[in-house]
């Protein structure tokens, strides 16, 4: 196992080598990003891309997850739970970053913010959160669910509410992200 597909195992329950890796392989989130770092790796169009591409198609469409191959995502990515997670692919997502269900990370195409957003180490998005824009999340950054952002975020932090509002707090994400396999990084 790579060392993106450890880190990323690890984020479920502290799960380790290949006992843990076939109790996550029947967890939604766990599954789908296995086939996205085996199909971002392998030599385009040979056997294991194309077989890779195929699954993450299929979990694309049973689970709604629409992370295209292209986004960059660091280390220990968590998916919740399933359900309609749409990324640009232009997005880049640092480590040990958690994501639930109806988040939508994506692009403006005018104004100011006009672009895509860039996400940092150890940020947390709640439920139904929406990012946009050409802005940067700090680290240690929690999104509460229903937010919706669309302005730079420090690190340190609490979002909150639509329009955002920014709270500073030393340990945003204290509890909500566990289980963080430092030596892959």
């Amino acid at each position: 196992m790579n060392n993106f597909i450890r880190s990323d195992l690890y984020r479920y329950g502290g799960l380790k080598g290949y006992s843990g890796f076939l109790k996550a392989y029947f967890i939604p989130g766990f599954r789908f990003m296995y086939h996205f770092r085996n199909a971002s790796i392998a030599n385009k169009y040979g056997i294991s891309w194309f077989f890779n591409r195929l699954l993450l198609l299929h979990f694309t469409f049973k689970y709604g997850f629409q992370i295209p191959i292209a986004t960059q995502i660091g280390h220990g990515f968590y998916i919740g739970h399933f359900g309609t997670i749409i990324i640009n692919p232009k997005t880049t997502i640092g480590n040990n970053c958690n994501i639930t269900s109806g988040v939508t990370i994506g692009q403006t195409n005018r104004g100011i913010l006009k672009g895509v957003p860039t996400i940092g180490d150890q940020v947390w998005i709640g439920s139904n959160a929406t990012i946009v824009g050409g802005i940067t999340i700090g680290n240690n950054v929690l999104i509460a669910p229903n937010s919706f952002v669309n302005m730079n975020v420090p690190s340190n932090c609490i979002v909150i509410g639509n329009p955002a509002k920014i709270i500073p707090k030393m340990n945003a994400v204290e509890s909500y992200i566990e289980f963080i396999l430092i030596d892959a990084l």
